[in-house]
């Protein structure tokens, strides 16, 4: 499981989708997330899964390194669907004692499903076409208006940029513990569901040392750097919107529109 997760990893390729500014990638993803959770019908979520499938094209991030990241939240897609079949009411098809499949519940289930595979790919979307630097700088310039209210949106920016950076970090260093506690005649494969969550606990705790420690190095070399924030602080390329920007986000606001009216 922790070997298929992609998110936060940065894929470098050459794209239409990678030359955008960052301000751009947020701004459609925001609006993707709108239209995804403004669609009610077949063709609304056609339009939102077109749209997404030609950012995905246009990115050439392979659709098959996508679908990885989805294998560790299929647990948490199972329970929603779960959850949708059996506690919506509407025309019972089946049941059996007090439990009840619907028609209304099966086609909720299909939606919330269809859903969060959207909502999972056009989010991943983003960090594969971003990398940490350009992240942060399209958070900072774009929340940069919060700065007259007091909110240190710099600060923000960067631990939400370290969060997602450290995610494919400690992936692979859960992977190396787990590989040298299997070497060593641990199992974490065989068994129900309550004895591999107690297998894991002892990947726990040298994971949690390895974190701090890391993070510790991080800290110590922000400070040689004489890091104080964001104030002051210049860039060696400063953002600026393109015409190609500009094309994306008219094609981005008649796709939202296009949800909308259908």
């Amino acid at each position: 499981m922790f070997r298929d997760l992609t998110l936060g990893q940065y894929y470098p390729v050459d794209s239409p989708i990678h030359r955008l500014d960052p301000r751009t990638k947020l701004l459609l993803t925001l609006i993707h997330i709108i239209a995804l959770f403004s669609a009610r019908d077949f063709w609304a979520f056609a339009v939102s899964a077109g749209f997404l499938a030609v950012c995905i094209g246009l990115s050439k991030v392979p659709v098959g390194y996508m679908a990885r990241g989805l294998k560790p939240i299929l647990f948490l897609l199972g329970i929603s669907v779960f959850f949708n079949i059996f506690w919506t009411k509407g025309e019972v098809l089946w049941e059996i004692w007090d439990i009840a499949i619907t028609k209304e519940g099966l086609i909720q289930a299909v939606w919330m499903a269809a859903r969060l595979v959207l909502l999972i790919f056009g989010t991943s979307l983003l960090t594969y076409t971003t990398s940490p630097t350009e992240l942060t700088a399209g958070l900072e310039q774009g929340l940069h208006f919060l700065n007259r209210i007091k909110i240190p949106v710099h600060e923000i920016a960067m631990m939400m940029t370290i969060a997602l950076r450290f995610l494919p970090i400690l992936t692979q260093e859960t992977n190396k513990i787990m590989m040298a506690q299997m070497a060593r005649g641990a199992d974490f494969e065989t068994g129900g569901l309550i004895r591999r969550a107690k297998a894991m606990v002892p990947i726990l705790v040298p994971l949690f040392v390895s974190a701090f420690r890391r993070a510790n190095d991080l800290a110590m070399a922000m400070e040689a750097r004489c890091y104080h924030g964001g104030s002051g602080r210049t860039r060696m390329k400063p953002l600026k919107y393109r015409r190609a920007d500009w094309i994306a986000l008219a094609v981005a606001a008649l796709y939202l529109a296009a949800v909308f009216i259908i």
